[in-house]
């Protein structure tokens, strides 16, 4: 019998400042009760919403915040990049959008990003507005390019008190991607 596809895999899931890192939380709830191995890297804008003490307790593992840490000493970005088997962004800011699509390493998350080797998927969130200005899409369109997997925002009530196009994914929609991704990639032995 074969086990879950999540069963003993390694995810590394970027939270990025916005609203909808409330949505990151149960995304990494639900992928940990699924037998994944989530480890958290936290933008100091998403800290401004979640704490990162919420992110430790439902994943077990501390979470990364800095690109200097002495917990790797070959550098966080290097080595979580290393062992993960899917990279995960949610929510995906307008900001760091444009900064991964120009290919910017200025923090631990965007670092990472340069060094991963295995499936990136972005998740983007933001005003309806923001969502629909080309320099938005051109990005998004840019990192689909550079062959990440971009999880479309849905449609409904935002944060700005206002109906449109721009919240964050589901978590079930985010994971059920991020498996997709997992069962075109060969397990690790160790794994």
């Amino acid at each position: 019998m074969s086990r879950p596809i999540l069963h003993g895999r390694e995810i590394v899931l970027g939270v990025t400042g916005g609203i909808a890192a409330y949505k990151a939380a149960m995304l990494a709830s639900g992928l940990v009760q699924d037998g994944a191995g989530v480890t958290v890297i936290m933008t100091r804008n998403a800290r401004k919403f979640v704490g990162t003490a919420t992110f430790a307790a439902l994943t077990g593992r501390p979470v990364a915040t800095r690109s200097f840490d002495p917990r790797y000493p070959l550098g966080a970005h290097i080595e979580l990049a290393a062992r993960a088997d899917v990279v995960v962004v949610a929510p995906a800011s307008a900001d760091f959008l444009s900064k991964t699509a120009a290919g910017a390493a200025d923090d631990l998350l965007t670092s990472l990003l340069l060094c991963a080797e295995c499936p990136v998927l972005v998740a983007p969130a933001m005003n309806a507005a923001m969502w629909a200005k080309p320099s938005v899409q051109r990005n998004v369109d840019r990192l689909a390019a550079d062959g990440l997997t971009i999880v479309p925002p849905g449609t409904g009530w935002l944060s700005c008190r206002q109906q449109g196009v721009g919240r964050m994914a589901e978590p079930a929609e985010i994971a059920a991607h991020i498996r997709t991704a997992l069962e075109a990639r060969p397990r690790r032995r160790d794994g």
